[in-house]
């Protein structure tokens, strides 16, 4: 029905970015919003709603509407460019709105068209600035965020350093160079980590090896582990100096980290057959 119809154009102007509302001498369909017509109830919509809009009125309308500014009291007079003197009425809210919305007069279709090409061009031109200016905005936002960042870590750096290193020291234990490499050497299938020679025995224990009494070493720098039980005869050899005298685990990082301070090989014996004698 009419009543139907007329809430769906006032919804639609919702989905509207700009109205384009063309004031002339006809008031139009009276709205169930008395005392405005429909058209006239569309643009009062969107302007409640915050959308930018363009009015234009008839020049003969807004001729008139001058002589109906100055008798608008009177109820005597006829006015000959509208056929209705709501429309006149209506153009004092128009006029009086708190914000400023485009009005212009026109005779022709032709010159709302120029018009608004004009006006969508200088448009369109801001809006290239505005958004050149945003990008500007975020880039220094993101230079804000940056510098932030790194006084915050120059911050951390400087306070991790009073206190002695602790956090690099314990980033770089936890990544310690020998726990792979003993890995590798005795066959582990899981990841290892000790921080010093008490905790390092039990581990190796669990897979065999016994400390070999310091008598039986091959040379005194290195201490010798023995697999007795998983891989008899197999002999793990680990440098003395990965240690410190407290025996706690030195930091290496890779590139310090040197391939022959874990050793690894099984033990040969001579046969009875071999002996001289």
């Amino acid at each position: 029905n009419e009543e139907k119809l007329e809430e769906y154009c006032y919804r639609e102007i919702e989905n509207c970015d700009i109205l384009v509302s063309i004031i002339g001498g006809r008031h139009g369909s009276s709205s169930s919003h008395d005392p405005y017509s429909i058209s006239q109830k569309e643009l009062k919509t969107a302007i409640d709603l915050g959308r930018p809009v363009y009015i234009f009125v008839e020049k003969s309308v807004l001729a008139e509407y001058r002589t109906y500014e100055k008798n608008k009291e009177s109820k005597d007079i006829e006015y000959v460019a509208v056929d209705n003197v709501a429309v006149y009425q209506f153009m004092d809210e128009v006029f009086s709105l708190p914000i400023n919305n485009q009005v212009a007069p026109f005779e022709t279709s032709s010159e709302i068209t120029v018009y608004l090409q004009e006006q969508w061009a200088g448009l369109f031109q801001r809006l290239l600035r505005d958004d050149a200016k945003k990008k500007e905005v975020m880039l220094l936002e993101d230079l804000k965020t940056t510098a932030k960042t790194l006084n915050q870590l120059v911050t951390f750096l400087t306070e991790e350093r009073r206190a002695g290193d602790e956090t690099i020291k314990g980033i770089l234990l936890t990544n310690h160079p020998i726990f792979e490499d003993i890995r590798k050497k005795i066959n582990l299938p899981h990841r290892i980590f000790f921080t010093n020679k008490k905790e390092l025995t039990p581990l190796l224990n669990a897979w065999g090896y016994r400390r070999r009494d310091p008598d039986e070493w091959y040379n005194d720098s290195q201490e010798e582990w023995m697999n007795d039980r998983v891989e008899p005869n197999h002999l793990l050899k680990i440098a003395l100096n990965v240690f410190d005298d407290d025996g706690k685990l030195k930091i290496f990082t890779p590139d310090e980290w040197e391939e022959d301070w874990v050793v690894s090989f099984e033990m040969r014996y001579a046969a009875d057959d071999d002996l001289p004698f």
